[in-house]
């Protein structure tokens, strides 16, 4: 097995339990990626796959092979997820110049997760849902959520949907002061995985057309506001968002670009 595809979709413990960072799993499989990095397939994981908007989950495993007393590290740099299997890819420490080790299907996976990373991400990602809450307080209701960015090198969501241009400004600082409004008060932030119908109600009556109508989805909502699917990490109290920066507001060709960030 070279390539995960006759694997089983991986377990995602990180998606009923968003703070929970370090874990045990089974090795499934072993191999060098197209690119020439080290893969690891688990059972399970706790490490979150780069997507929906969010960067990857950094960290580290421990593998602990049966006959010998040393425990081997592999320094994870990224995660990707394809046809339900997560790919961990990354490097063995303190293997350089030595024959790379043979893993064994089997073997016992301890997993750690960077916490600051973690933090970090859900952090920019729960503040940009919020952002999504806010519109209607500040009369931009008719603003319709699409893609969105949460990485920490320029985060951004997009809506369909435009402001006048002489109203832009005004509207940036009234966004910002909304959001840290309800960080002030803070909320919890709730995580539920449903039946379809059920789903809808909390978004509002009707969920995307890209969700299939026999699957439960993933909702995530923030304090006791309409809810959306959503299979990223956040933060577990609005609170916890701390602050945010509302950069700039861009709006043309029928798109409101909002640039923001979180302030620690």
């Amino acid at each position: 097995m070279m390539d995960g595809k006759s694997e089983s979709p991986t377990k995602l413990d990180y998606y009923h339990d968003m703070w929970k960072l370090e874990s045990t799993a089974t090795l499934l499989s072993h191999f060098k990626g197209e690119d020439g990095r080290d893969v690891l397939i688990l059972d399970r994981t706790i490490f979150y796959p780069q997507g929906g908007g969010q960067p990857a989950d950094h960290g580290f495993l421990r593998i602990h092979p049966s006959d010998s007393d040393s425990v081997i590290k592999f320094v994870v740099t990224d995660v990707r997820s394809k046809d339900g299997v997560v790919f961990h890819y990354g490097f063995f420490e303190n293997m350089v110049g030595e024959a790379e080790p043979q893993l064994h299907k089997g073997k016992e996976v301890s997993l750690f997760v960077d916490q600051s990373r973690r933090n970090l991400n859900s952090r920019l990602h729960s503040a940009g849902h919020l952002l999504d809450v806010c519109l209607p307080r500040i009369g931009l209701g008719h603003l319709e959520p699409g893609k969105a960015y949460h990485f920490a090198d320029g985060p951004w969501v997009e809506y369909k949907g435009t402001i006048p241009q002489n109203e832009l400004q005004n509207k940036q600082k009234d966004l910002e002061l909304e959001a840290n409004n309800l960080i002030s008060v803070g909320g919890k932030v709730y995580v539920d995985i449903l039946p379809y119908d059920e789903a809808a109600k909390l978004c509002g009556g009707c969920l995307p057309d890209y969700v299939p109508k026999e699957s439960t989805p993933r909702i995530v909502r923030i304090g006791e506001n309409p809810g959306c699917p959503c299979g990223g990490t956040h933060v577990t109290d609005i609170s916890d968002i701390i602050q945010v920066k509302v950069s700039q507001i861009r709006s043309k060709k029928g798109l409101t670009k909002v640039s923001y960030n979180v302030v620690s």
